[in-house]
């Protein structure tokens, strides 16, 4: 009776790292002085999410867009067909946290690659994560050892796990972009963001927008400017 549970052993969770090939997409000058490292959010593939940073790349602004280690498609179980739409995502509740083990890894990895062939210590590092990656952005930026200079949250949320510590996120500058009419992650939702912040003893700067849930040309503008002001103090 093959469904019938055996009394004389019992299945029992194992891991194993594997090595698996992961995909990044970039733009903009390859040896250029300051490079985004932008993390897409949930159901988004990195070669489109990278579109919206074209405004801002040039010979010295190198975008790169990692794209999540597991992906999907979007049409749902059963439905998916040769030309359904295909998604990615950072995790699930599902062995969460290896799942965020992978992607700190992956991520601590990427940035070894790319600031490999610069000066690391002459290179501006902006790690900004929208939606879903803004999450994976704050724990990454929690716990590596690479030095971030700008710390993006934009239109998401902040992990539920991290204590707010003045010296959380090392000495990166951090920032909060909202959209008013963002129906998942409403100006409300970042004042919530943001006075957790505070009350850890961490100041981000806001930067509001009359869009939705999604990276705006205008305000990605003034991010920009923003960042390029922090350099030159």
């Amino acid at each position: 009776m093959g469904d019938r549970p055996n009394s004389t052993f019992n299945a029992t969770e194992q891991h194993l790292s594997v090595t698996r090939t992961a995909r990044y997409w970039m733009l903009g000058g390859e040896a250029a002085g300051e490079v985004w490292l932008v993390c897409h959010g949930y159901g988004q593939l990195a070669q489109r999410f990278i579109r919206r940073f074209e405004s801002i790349a040039d010979s010295d602004c190198c975008i790169v867009a990692p794209e999540a280690l597991s992906r999907f498609y979007l049409d749902g179980v059963g439905m998916h067909g040769p030309e359904s739409p295909v998604g990615a995502t950072w995790m699930t509740r599902e062995d969460r946290l290896n799942e965020i083990e992978d992607y700190i890894a992956y991520l601590d990895a990427l940035y070894d690659h790319i600031t490999s062939a610069r000066d690391a210590r002459s290179v501006h590092v902006v790690a900004l994560g929208f939606s879903q990656g803004a999450a994976t952005v704050a724990r990454w930026a929690a716990r590596t050892e690479r030095r971030i200079d700008h710390v993006v949250f934009w239109s998401g949320s902040f992990p539920p796990e991290l204590t707010v510590t003045p010296r959380l996120f090392g000495s990166a500058r951090l920032m909060i972009v909202s959209g008013d009419a963002d129906p998942m992650a409403r100006a409300a939702a970042a004042d919530t963001l943001s006075s957790q912040l505070e009350a850890g003893g961490l100041y981000p700067a806001r930067i509001r927008h009359a869009g939705g849930h999604e990276v705006t040309a205008d305000a990605l503008t003034v991010l920009a400017e923003r960042v390029r002001d922090g350099r030159r103090v």
